[in-house]
């Protein structure tokens, strides 16, 4: 389905607003504007042909939001309730990536009485997987577990965090230290960062995951009172926990986040060969019988109108566009709060951007033609 042309804009020229600005403008129906306070990060989206905006104070924000159809935050968490607040007040569409639960909080407080969509952590994790596991919980009659574990992983893992770089810095140490959201025995509560480890394997490959804030989004809320136990878990390769609670815990440095912020880009390598891995798991009862389902995806980055996209760039900027267009097609709330559970897995899976969650995405080829109409 195709809509008719919208004027958006991009806040944030790093590598995921880059990855957005590409698919929706190869879409041909949005007219997209990119502002970033940075100059120099603007010139890689300039060379797309798109028109960008230096946005170095509060007028020259307000300039980017004013009068368009909708903005895609891509920058830090702690902008998301300013730019928000901006949106609501200027009557247009707002969309974000924050992993963040108190900025989420203040934007759905924000969102009661707005003449817009307010529609926070429409990423990968909180985002897609919320999707994910809210479609296997509608699944049954009675929900017993729901286990969402997300990673985005380096292809070639190297030393021995095994880990490297390959999105915001700022928000994979809010993830690490917040506390977490989950169901337990029946209750919302919430439960330490880095505990709860456990191993698995899937496609013969070795993994750990553990509590990280902010992955489940508003499911708690929506499935309090109808499961048992639901959790979020980040998935890394065996070790990482255990360094982490070293640096975090043992040398106090989660009391110290810009100083641990400097140690990470210094000395961990970013890297553009990257994998996300999927997986979520139900139980419950269904018809009577005790049953499980399950969902699990890999997905790597793909070349895209010339352009090499990560894995987590492709997966991020695929998510928040998919849940732009799914407004503009009237597909899910033309107002308010709406969050990640409203949106419907096939609604999701079989846009032209959310596609590449379901195409089971192989080294340099994709089944589905990302961003073309």
């Amino acid at each position: 389905m195709t809509t008719p042309r919208r004027s958006i804009t991009i806040l944030g020229a790093g590598h995921i607003g880059f990855a957005m600005a590409l698919l929706l403008a190869r879409s041909g129906d949005y007219d997209v504007l990119v502002a970033d306070r940075d100059p120099q990060r603007l010139a890689a989206v300039a060379a797309l042909g798109l028109p960008t905006q230096v946005a170095g104070n509060d007028d020259a924000l307000r300039l980017a939001v004013e009068g368009r159809f909708a903005v895609l935050n891509a920058l830090p968490f702690h902008c998301a309730v300013g730019v928000a607040t901006l949106c609501a007040r200027a009557g247009v569409h707002y969309f974000d990536l924050t992993e963040d639960v108190r900025s989420t909080q203040a934007i759905r407080s924000l969102a009661e009485g707005a003449r817009s969509v307010l529609m926070p952590q429409c990423g990968l994790a909180p985002g897609f997987i919320g999707i994910v596991g809210n479609d296997l919980a509608r699944r049954f009659d009675e929900l017993h577990s729901l286990r969402m574990r997300v990673g985005a992983l380096p292809r070639y893992p190297q030393g021995a965090l095994r880990y490297n770089l390959t999105w915001s810095t700022e928000g994979l140490i809010n993830e690490y230290c917040n506390p977490c959201e989950a169901i337990v025995d029946g209750a919302t509560t919430t439960v330490p960062a880095l505990e709860g480890l456990e191993t698995f394997a899937l496609d013969g490959v070795e993994y750990e995951a553990f509590n990280t804030s902010g992955g489940l989004g508003t499911l708690t809320e929506t499935l309090a009172g109808k499961a048992r136990q639901v959790d979020y878990k980040s998935i890394r390769y065996p070790g990482h926990c255990a360094i982490l609670k070293l640096l975090l815990n043992d040398l106090r440095l989660r009391d110290r986040r810009d100083l641990l912020k400097e140690i990470f880009e210094a000395a961990i390598p970013t890297t553009e060969q990257d994998v996300i891995v999927v997986f979520a798991s139900s139980t419950g009862l269904r018809g009577g019988h005790l049953v499980q389902d399950s969902y699990s995806a890999r997905i790597v980055g793909t070349e895209v109108a010339g352009h090499r996209l990560s894995a987590i760039q492709l997966t991020t900027a695929a998510g928040i566009c998919t849940a732009l267009d799914l407004v503009a097609q009237g597909r899910l709330p033309q107002a308010g709060f709406v969050g990640q559970e409203q949106v419907a897995l096939d609604d999701f899976l079989a846009n032209r951007f959310g596609c590449v969650y379901g195409a089971q995405a192989h080294e340099n080829a994709l089944v589905c033609d990302v961003g073309c109409v």
